[in-house]
């Protein structure tokens, strides 16, 4: 979360308090830099484009980007806006949630496109633990967790107008970082790792009188997205 907030007061500066606005239009989990206390940087402004101005909309651009974090109203129609940067915002906090890539096409069918796959679990307050990562096992704040689910759906919304602005984002994130509300101290979190577990051992196909674990089944490790965040460099 504390990467996560910087990175969003990263986007919030260059919407709302450059000189000029500024649209990132390439913003992802490998342009974000970390120092030693992961303190959080944006880099590569390759595609960056001066925001609309005065009484314009947006900016009529030829679509670059990377998929799987470009907003859908701009791969449509090219319109770029300050809430098409606030959507891939939405995909990489969702990434950081649920240590999934926005891409993968190792998963099962219907788990390719992160988004999709989540879409949903965003609106339902007690289907959110499904998308959480598992391998935090409990390590995390619930009100936080809940908190953040529900701002990465607003992020994702398909109506651009409903998005946040991301100094909305920023003032939503800010306390998240300090809740110390654990979930690996609820009874309902034990019960349902519990249940899963259980779920596990029953659809574990038998090998040698065995039980073995599915390669699709929930609280599988994977790889994290967040493993793409590059610690920045000092120059020596």
């Amino acid at each position: 979360m504390k990467i996560a907030l910087g990175a969003a007061k990263g986007l919030a500066f260059l919407h709302e308090e450059a000189e000029r606005p500024v649209i990132y239009r390439d913003f992802k989990t490998s342009n974000i830099l970390l120092d030693a206390d992961y303190n959080a940087k944006l880099s590569d402004f390759g595609l960056a484009k001066d925001g609309p101005e005065g009484d314009k909309t947006h900016v009529s651009t030829r679509v670059m980007g990377t998929y799987g974090y470009a907003a859908p109203e701009y791969v449509m129609t090219g319109h770029l806006t300050a809430k098409s940067d606030v959507y891939s915002f939405g995909v990489v906090l969702l990434e950081m949630l649920t240590g999934r890539r926005s891409m993968d096409k190792s998963r099962p069918n219907g788990e390719h496109n992160l988004v999709e796959w989540a879409r949903p679990y965003l609106g339902e307050r007690r289907r959110f633990y499904r998308l959480l990562d598992p391998s935090l096992e409990g390590r995390f704040s619930i009100k936080g967790a809940q908190k953040a689910v529900q701002l990465a759906a607003l992020c994702l919304s398909r109506d651009a107008k409903a998005r946040p602005l991301m100094s909305e984002v920023v003032e939503a994130l800010e306390p998240l970082p300090n809740l110390k509300d654990m979930a690996c101290s609820s009874s309902y979190f034990q019960a349902m790792h519990s249940e899963r577990a259980a779920a596990r051992m029953q659809v574990g196909s038998l090998k040698n009188g065995q039980p073995t674990r599915s390669p699709a089944l929930p609280y599988r490790r994977q790889a994290s997205p967040n493993q793409h965040i590059q610690p920045l460099r000092s120059p020596k």
